[in-house]
């Protein structure tokens, strides 16, 4: 599959908390120590076949980028 989304991220998923309708998933970024966190459905995680220890990507995409600084 061909993705116009840039911002891809390979991770592993370590943790899943369903809810009833929604779910969050943590994935641990490959090489540098973060973790992402993605609010889904959870029905999209039971179509997936989402489980802790799978590879996975993050694709991120937006219209806005925000910069912090201290």
């Amino acid at each position: 599959m061909r993705l116009s989304t840039r911002n891809q991220l390979a991770g592993v998923i370590t943790e899943i908390n369903l809810g009833s309708v929604m779910a969050t998933v943590k994935v641990a970024l490959d090489g540098g120590g973060q973790t992402v966190v993605s609010s889904i459905t959870k029905e999209a995680v039971e179509d997936l076949g989402l489980t802790v220890g799978q590879q996975a990507t993050v694709l991120v995409k937006s219209t806005e980028v925000t910069i912090g600084v201290e």
